[in-house]
């Protein structure tokens, strides 16, 4: 199961956010078909978010069939292949990277001990 998060600061709605947690989900493994999501209202109280942005986000899944819905044992993976581009997956990770240093950076670290730290927890260290 993935844990969901949102961040209001990106510019991107919320139901976006979430179709794009569960296709990077299914594609990186972390999310497998048959498995079963929270409901739209869990979900919603998790993630403080209206009940219908969840909603959308479900509704959005189901359409394009990645997402499969049953009364009353409620909402799973359905049998479907996410593959994400390497292109978009290229994209996303820069944009990552771009918004985490200019948060490291506010807080006056820089570019080589950001490195330093991600090369000493790729080491298993975890501090």
């Amino acid at each position: 199961m993935i844990r969901f998060m949102l961040d209001p600061k990106s510019g991107i709605p919320f139901y976006r956010q979430i179709i794009d947690q569960i296709k990077y989900g299914l594609a990186s493994g972390r999310l497998s078909v048959g498995e079963q999501l929270p409901t739209v209202r869990a979900l919603a109280v998790e993630l403080k978010v209206n009940l219908n942005t969840v909603s959308k986000a479900y509704r959005e899944l189901e359409i394009q069939n990645i997402l499969e819905t049953q009364q009353g044992t409620g909402t799973s993976i359905g049998n479907f292949d996410v593959r994400i581009p390497d292109r978009e997956k290229k994209n996303k990770l820069k944009n990552i990277c771009s918004e985490f240093l200019s948060i490291a950076a506010s807080y006056g670290f820089t570019i080589d001990e950001v490195i330093r730290e991600l090369e000493e927890r790729k080491g298993g260290e975890d501090d």
